[in-house]
């Protein structure tokens, strides 16, 4: 074989394992994007009942949207809302507060017990959270933190009570801003707040962006912390409850297509948030760079 037909083959095998992947990752796209094509539709449908003979809608109505936010007489989505985005919000804010200061502190300083700190942490995190759901709820309970407005507080406790432990991914970032940023602006007369805050933090954005998204979704799609939490209480019941409680017997086929409307509706707040925080992002990187 000469030159130039081995070098037609070398094109042809590229093309081929490129048409190959983009084949594989449309497959995949498909399979991902279904489910909410699916239930984006389903919000829409004006045809009752859980279970339908078309994928598509005969007739599209708003009126699903409409109940799901008036109609509070048996399930107070409304209500249920505001109680996740600020349980959401709050925790969020600690978190984000904890892991950074953790992790920052993982990174820069050295002190006794740090090494059997951070494997203790990670054995910790091999355990899913929900085993120690009702050693928690008992402790809260003697704390009298289970009854009442004080249920939002508690939820807010738990969410971000542990939020120190999932300290790696940021301390790793942390590893990566030389040190020697650092050592010049303690010559300089800096404290280590202010090292922290006007060096560290503007070069760690996109950190700063995946902490804050990750802290805010833990609250906002749990379901089974706040079940245990609330128990009955419904005044404090949050989305992930108000959905799954939409799917029971007693409400599928009333409620079903207004389930679909609240699954696009709490997706919302995560959708401005992305939007909002990515800009960031995209901030942080380039003045890693720049750094």
């Amino acid at each position: 074989m000469n030159k130039k037909q081995i070098t037609s083959s070398m094109k042809a095998r590229k093309f081929a394992a490129n048409t190959a992947v983009h084949v594989i990752l449309a497959v995949l796209s498909v399979v991902w994007l279904f489910p909410i094509f699916w239930v984006i539709l389903t919000s829409f449908r004006a045809e009752k009942g859980s279970y339908v003979s078309s994928f598509f809608p005969k007739n599209y109505t708003l009126d699903n949207y409409i109940r799901l936010f008036t109609n509070t007489s048996v399930l107070n989505f409304p209500k249920m809302f505001m109680n996740t985005l600020i349980i959401a919000i709050f925790s969020c804010v600690i978190s984000t507060f904890f892991v950074l200061a953790v992790s920052y502190s993982m990174s820069r300083l050295r002190f006794k017990m740090r090494k059997t700190y951070m494997n203790i942490a990670m054995i910790l995190g091999l355990f899913p959270a929900f085993m120690s759901m009702v050693a928690v709820y008992y402790i809260l309970k003697s704390l009298g933190l289970s009854e009442g407005a004080m249920i939002r507080v508690a939820l807010v406790l738990v969410y971000s009570g542990g939020a120190g432990l999932s300290f790696y991914i940021a301390k790793g970032f942390f590893d990566t801003i030389p040190k020697a940023l650092d050592e010049a602006a303690y010559i300089d007369g800096c404290t280590k707040w202010q090292v922290f805050y006007m060096i560290t933090i503007p070069l760690s954005k996109p950190i700063i962006v995946y902490t804050v998204l990750t802290s805010f979704m833990g609250p906002w799609v749990d379901f089974i912390f706040a079940k245990v939490i609330c128990r009955a209480e419904a005044d404090y019941y949050t989305v992930a409850i108000g959905l799954w409680r939409m799917l029971e017997k007693e409400y599928i086929d009333n409620w079903y297509t207004c389930f679909a409307a609240g699954a696009v509706c709490i997706s919302i707040p995560i959708a401005i948030l992305f939007i909002f925080m990515q800009r960031y992002y995209t901030e942080g990187l380039s003045g890693a760079v720049k750094g």
